[in-house]
């Protein structure tokens, strides 16, 4: 079953220990004598002999009597027992003497009826001292917890601080959490993920959990059943509260979330939340600033440059799928900054420029992040400041082939430049088809005849003999052919542009496309 998650925390939540701490202190002589055998969780002991105590009761509660108002029957212990194990109590502690010299057989059989389990006080043990001791164990483990919380904090907060910060925060919070962490962006895609993934269907799950807590523009949510635990947070917007646009955080465990996760969790959403705000998407801070004014008043990119602790620069162009323009949203400005590695963004609706600060001899390489936020990247190779506007044209280049190629990315090489390495693949094969469609009007001999005598003498740079030759035909014929060729296209074949153009073109002819 979905439900909200809660800001308070549940009475489950509380600081507690299990009850088995309490069996093994030797100080106390405690011994279970009944009820189920599983470690429940006590949170706070109380004592009472009134008859019917169930209205006062809390879960998690150890509840100590002596006896002096349990009820002398059989049916009467039977009802105290189940009203009593109704009220959630972790166990019923008895405490032998003075009331009763030993435990009643008829408290045993109810509680192992009703699944309560039933401790045994020995007389040399004070209700006062199984209070004391609770407290102290409860007050150990919290201590415990707040050494956890404290350095899980100190750990994402390190890593909010890394290049990757995104990612590396999602990674100690799997880490800490025991969890398979994701962020979602508004679309419901995996941006970034943590930890462990688990089978299907638990990812599937967990994204439609996402969807609908962002659609429904709650805060949090959770998902419950046998053996996997799904929580998801919504990371608040400009405003602080969430939206049906802003990124959603999402936990897959195989146990209970606690109050030490859910601490750990809190931390983690503030920190993304203000990772993917538009000051930081932005990347507002006082180096960069401070290099801008100084390019502003005519200093020279190599002169800012180590200003900006930067060596080398790889210059990316994008190109983004979508019609909606990526830049109107910080988000996800913020988490492709985060992908590359780097704050200096530029997006211009659909296309994007960055510098990537590194080192000379790293080569580059595109994130998967990147495909999936609907990128297309070109990237040139690193240089120093001076260089940059050959890197500009590089990753220009590099794009281009990406695109032609339908690749996610591209890197800049040494190999030659093509014109067939620049023109998308799709846009040649329509270019070739349209050049030579007036083919098919051109009757005897027929549009592939004069194709292959045109290709023949491209290939043989334009020689009648050796065309004819290697067609077996009279050197006439050609003439003739081609004759026909530039005046159904309309072109002078002796044209060097001419003959270049309809060489690419050839190149991309499908067979039958002027039939």
């Amino acid at each position: 079953m979905t439900e909200p998650e809660r800001s308070s925390e549940r009475p489950s939540e509380q600081p507690s220990v299990p009850l088995s701490a309490l069996l093994a202190d030797p100080a106390l002589g405690l011994r279970q004598i009944a009820g189920p055998a599983e470690d429940r969780r006590v949170s706070t002991v109380g004592t009472t002999e009134i008859e019917n105590p169930a209205p006062y009761l809390v879960v998690g509660e150890l509840l100590l009597t002596a006896g002096v108002r349990l009820p002398r029957d059989a049916d009467g212990i039977d009802t105290y027992v189940r009203q009593v194990a109704a009220t959630g109590v972790s166990a019923l502690g008895f405490g032998v003497a003075p009331v009763y010299e030993e435990v009643p057989p008829d408290l045993v059989a109810a509680c192992d009826r009703h699944g309560l389990p039933l401790l045994r006080i020995p007389p040399s043990t004070p209700f006062v001292a199984v209070g004391q001791a609770t407290y102290t164990a409860i007050a150990e483990v919290r201590t415990r917890e707040l050494r956890e919380i404290s350095r899980a904090q100190s750990a994402l907060a390190t890593a909010a601080a890394r290049p990757d910060a995104l990612r590396a925060v999602l990674d100690r919070l799997a880490a800490h959490a025991g969890a398979w962490a994701v962020l979602y962006d508004a679309h419901g895609s995996e941006l970034f993920s943590a930890g462990p993934r688990p089978a299907s269907p638990t990812p599937e799950r967990l994204r439609d959990l996402a969807v609908r807590t962002r659609g429904a523009a709650r805060s949090a949510a959770a998902d419950h059943r046998t053996g996997t635990h799904l929580t998801v947070h919504t990371l608040p917007g400009p405003d602080g509260t969430a939206t049906t646009t802003t990124l959603a955080l999402g936990q897959a465990t195989t146990t209970a979330p606690t109050p030490v996760h859910r601490q750990i969790t809190s931390t983690a959403t503030v920190l993304l939340a203000l990772l993917t705000s538009p000051r930081h998407a932005l990347g507002t801070d006082t180096r960069g600033a401070g290099a801008l004014v100084r390019l502003m008043l005519g200093a020279t990119p190599a002169e800012v440059a180590p200003a900006l602790d930067a060596g080398h620069w790889t210059v990316v162009h994008g190109r983004h799928a979508r019609s909606v323009s990526p830049g109107e949203d910080p988000a996800q400005l913020a988490t492709l900054g985060t992908a590359l590695g780097t704050p200096y963004l530029y997006v211009d609706g659909s296309d994007l420029k960055a510098l990537i600060p590194g080192e000379p001899d790293a080569r580059p390489e595109a994130p998967a992040q990147v495909a999936e936020l609907g990128w297309t990247l070109g990237f040139s190779t690193p240089v120093s400041a001076s260089n940059l506007p050959q890197a500009d044209r590089q990753a220009e280049r590099a794009l281009q082939r990406a695109l032609a190629a339908q690749l996610p990315a591209a890197v800049h090489t040494e190999d030659p430049l093509t014109v067939h390495a620049l023109v998308p693949p799709a846009d040649a094969r329509d270019l070739a088809r349209t050049r030579f469609a007036p083919l098919a009007e051109a009757g005897t001999p027929g549009a592939q005849v004069l194709l292959d005598t045109l290709h023949t003498w491209l290939t043989l740079h334009g020689s009648w003999d050796r065309t004819a030759a290697s067609l077996q035909v009279h050197r006439n014929t050609v003439r003739h052919r081609l004759a026909r060729v530039g005046e159904a296209l309309g072109v002078d074949l002796q044209d060097p542009g001419v003959r270049m153009e309809l060489w690419f073109a050839l190149q991309w002819l499908e067979p039958d496309a002027t039939s």
